[in-house]
């Protein structure tokens, strides 16, 4: 166990290192992404190597001092900065129970699987994958193995978060919009916060802030397809692109309730009762997400141009099915 962290904590400290260096190089507009002193985040890194390596913060932390050392024009740098973040990657792939070390496969269905989809974008066409996915199915381990794979720009729900916070897109005390009218009798009856509350809906143009955080990072991932390729998380990508006619491919990944219980139950130590439950709370509230911000039935097959079932592959054979769906590699 010591051994263990002693391997984490020199990790960190490249992991550190790294984002430091890539800033200096790049100036990034959206800043360092550890901004504490080196000795906090060093030790904030090796905690969630060692206690959260499934979850996806220190994975969008990781993704995003990538998705800004591959803007780096020095070729020497840009070199310099990929290789030492490649070498993270490994040497994190090799800790015990790292993020997408537990696997989704099912061998029976793995053992029917004879598909060769292939689809091309055009020259001029940026490359934008759209993935959503059902929890449990592995599907944020696949877009994020696929990203490195294709050395992309990978974006999820945590590294969008702090885009829109630099646009100041305030998340906190999200509100529907069918509560702003008792939150504001609330308020007057108090005779508090209303000069905040008013504030926030001028803001949002009388928007609640959920909506507003909507169409705010809809728009930003319009003018990202503009000008680079990537794998998107979720956000109703697909749709958002679809309704701005960019080119996309769009994608779900999912696996049978069992299946995907089981991984949670293994993942998170969690007991059958517990990952069930807690599956069916993540799916509805996804379902619904969806269905506000589309009008479309989220998961339905006929709103994604590639549906799979990551038990029938694994993590990794899903991500080669990708990678032959859009011909990257036509040779591998």
């Amino acid at each position: 166990m010591e051994k263990n962290r002693e391997n984490c904590y020199e990790i960190a400290k490249q992991i550190y290192q790294l984002d430091k260096e890539v800033y200096e190089c790049v100036g990034s507009s959206l800043g360092r992404t550890f901004t504490g002193d080196e000795a906090t985040c060093v030790e904030e890194i090796t905690r969630l190597l060692i206690t959260r390596p499934q979850g996806h913060e220190i994975r969008s932390d990781i993704a995003l001092i990538g998705n800004m050392a591959r803007t780096i024009k020095n070729k020497e740098d840009h070199h310099r900065m990929m290789t030492q973040y490649n070498e993270i990657l490994k040497k994190i792939a090799a800790i015990p129970d790292s993020f997408g070390s537990v696997d989704i496969i099912n061998e029976n269905l793995a053992a029917l699987n004879t598909s060769n989809l292939r689809q091309k974008f055009s020259p001029d066409d940026h490359l934008i994958i759209c993935i959503g996915r059902t929890h449990g199915s592995a599907g944020t381990d696949i877009g994020f193995a696929l990203a490195d794979k294709l050395k992309i720009n990978y974006y999820d729900a945590e590294i969008f978060d702090q885009v829109l916070k630099k646009m100041d897109a305030e998340k906190e005390d999200i509100e529907d919009h069918s509560n702003y009218v008792e939150e504001l009798k609330g308020k007057i009856a108090k005779k508090t916060g209303v000069g905040k509350f008013f504030k926030n809906f001028k803001k949002y143009h009388g928007l609640p802030v959920q909506d507003a955080i909507f169409f705010n990072q809809s728009d930003l991932i319009c003018e990202m397809a503009k000008k680079e390729d990537f794998i998107v998380m979720g956000r109703c990508a697909d749709v958002v692109l679809t309704n701005h006619r960019i080119p996309h491919i769009s994608i779900f990944i999912t696996a049978s309730f069992e299946q995907r219980v089981r991984r949670m139950m293994e993942l998170h130590n969690l007991n059958y009762k517990q990952a069930a439950h807690l599956l069916v709370k993540l799916d509805a509230k996804h379902a619904k997400y969806y269905f506000d911000y589309t009008g479309k039935k989220w998961g339905d097959a006929v709103n994604y141009d590639l549906c799979i079932n990551s038990a029938s592959y694994g993590i990794e054979e899903s991500v080669e099915l990708i990678e032959r769906m859009i011909n990257k590699y036509p040779n591998s």
